[in-house]
């Protein structure tokens, strides 16, 4: 059948418009947007993702939204106008177990400890008793109660009891114990990092609590989060924001170079960044994410028995999906 010029530019206008649409759907779908806080510590790897295009190598658009504060990206996350935010599991069980569907892929095992200053006659934490101690995140951060039930369970000790305890923001925390004014202070692992390059050292980690209170290996504090029901609307898009985003730590593992590129984000050099560079590394996870899971239930049991209701809610266990399983493919 012949077809005539006139016909063959309309067919092929149309096949232009349908692939063009085509690229359009594709290219919107594949939008990741994440919700950070502005001077975090997540910046460093996305800002090493799209230094090096990992997110375009992987399908996505990763659009970089940023925020003042934590509770702001959540509610972003939670009203959808934002597809992943960082935050702590403890969180997303609470948020499933009231009926929402959030989920978590680990993002950093990388904790707070306890600081002192290297002379410090303080060597255990049942040194502790009767000190002043700085604490950051406030009463129910999941570093300060860890340590709380290890105290418990090997010295006997209600350290909020036995000792003079100072909340504050984590900044205000480290410039405190510099000054002298605080024994000890338990602080975000990146202020720990800063001040370990400064003269003080590690009393205790949570990582190590975790450790003597059950934990099989290292937990991640942080996960990436989104809801169960866009990364199943989306499974090329999740997928292909975390193989980016192991893209980017494998590269922060092996390279000094991107830590010295980095260094004007991090506000750090010398012996600072390089303490920085090797804790980040330390937290790179690297289990398989059912021990992960496994054994965030069995801490989760902990911070419930010392932190009650107002950390956890009305849930006595952690909530089944609080860990995203990727399905196969």
């Amino acid at each position: 059948m012949m077809i005539s010029r006139r016909e063959t530019l309309r067919l092929a206008a149309l096949g232009t418009a349908a692939v063009l649409g085509a690229q359009s759907i594709a290219a919107a779908a594949s939008k990741v947007r994440i919700g950070v806080l502005k001077f975090g510590t997540v910046s460093w790897e996305l800002d090493t993702l799209k230094q090096h295009s990992f997110d375009a190598a992987n399908g996505i658009d990763l659009d970089v939204v940023n925020f003042a504060g934590e509770d702001a990206t959540n509610v972003a996350m939670l009203a959808g106008a934002i597809d992943i935010i960082v935050t702590d599991w403890l969180w997303v069980s609470r948020q499933r177990s009231e009926g929402g569907d959030v989920t978590l892929a680990p993002y950093s095992t990388s904790v707070g400890a306890i600081m002192v200053e290297d002379a410090s006659p303080i060597r255990t934490i049942a040194d502790l008793k009767g000190k002043k101690i700085g604490v950051a995140g406030g009463a129910l951060d999941k570093s300060w109660l860890l340590i709380q039930a290890l105290a418990r369970r090997d010295h006997g000790l209600d350290l909020p009891a036995v000792t003079d305890v100072v909340f504050g923001a984590p900044p205000l925390i480290s410039q405190k114990a510099i000054q002298g004014e605080l024994d000890a202070a338990l602080n975000f692992w990146h202020f720990c990092a800063r001040l370990e390059a400064g003269g003080f050292r590690r009393l205790i980690g949570a990582d190590g609590a975790q450790i003597a209170l059950g934990a099989s290996g290292p937990v991640s504090a942080l996960g990436y989060v989104f809801h169960d029901k866009w990364a199943n609307e989306n499974p090329r898009a999740a997928r292909g924001f975390l193989k980016a985003s192991a893209q980017a730590k494998d590269l922060l593992a092996r390279s000094d170079e991107e830590w010295l590129r980095l260094a004007p984000v991090i506000r750090a050099d010398g012996k600072e960044l390089a303490k920085l560079r090797d804790r980040y590394r330390e937290g790179i996870p690297r289990r398989p994410v059912a021990e992960e899971a496994a054994d965030a239930g069995k801490l989760y049991r902990v911070l419930a028995a010392i932190g009650g209701e107002k950390l956890v809610g009305s849930a006595p266990e952690m909530a089944p999906g609080t860990f995203w399983r990727e399905p196969p493919q």
